[in-house]
């Protein structure tokens, strides 16, 4: 049932992703947060098992911390992507993530981009992905309206069709989203869009 889609516009990336926290018919919290900051001006959005993608991705995190602390530059997105890749190829032959991964970032000399990672270490860099169940909307309303030139107030607005779209068709759709956003002045979230609040349930 997760939902995790991005974009690259006119020097930005955008990734959003649904906050629900689900185990079968349970839905145990709808704050999760299923992008990570990789680093000042690199987002990872992961979709999958919740205990592989929360322990792959903070992998990713220190390792790409590691990199920048021993050789004293950062990881370019590509290399982070690479990287990123590379790790799931060796664990699919001994103990596989079921992880999906949307990774973009900001570098300097090539600007935003966008890598479409899955859980069988496929990667491609693309212009527009998704993962989940809501990836069958997503993809087709992106496919209608993305436009490569893209101000971040016209993606904000295809995100919220994206999110809009979702809500409508899809069966047991998540109520809550979280957008974030990466460009030359680094990541960092951008906007909710939440539907259901978290309420403290009273005592019986």
């Amino acid at each position: 049932m997760e939902c995790v889609f991005g974009l690259v516009g006119n020097g930005f990336a955008i990734v959003a992703a649904d906050t629900s926290a689900v185990h079968s018919i349970l839905l145990h919290k709808n704050n999760e947060d299923k992008i990570m900051m990789l680093d000042s001006h690199k987002l990872v959005a992961a979709s999958g098992e919740p205990g592989d993608r929360v322990q792959f991705t903070e992998y990713v995190q220190k390792n790409v911390s590691l990199y920048k602390f021993r050789n004293g530059i950062p990881l370019t997105t590509s290399a982070a992507a690479n990287f990123t890749r590379g790790e799931l190829a060796t664990a699919l032959r001994k103990n596989p993530y079921s992880v999906n991964i949307l990774l973009a970032g900001y570098d300097n000399e090539s600007g935003a981009s966008l890598y479409y990672i899955d859980y069988i270490a496929t990667l491609h860099k693309v212009d527009k992905g998704a993962f989940g169940y809501g990836s069958y909307f997503s993809l087709s309303t992106m496919d209608r309206h993305y436009r490569s030139d893209m101000t971040v107030e016209e993606a904000i607005e295809l995100v919220d069709k994206c999110i809009l779209e979702i809500r409508s068709r899809l069966v047991i759709a998540p109520p809550n989203f979280v957008i974030k956003i990466v460009d030359k002045d680094g990541a960092r979230e951008y906007a909710r869009r939440q539907s259901v609040v978290d309420v403290t349930t009273a005592a019986v």
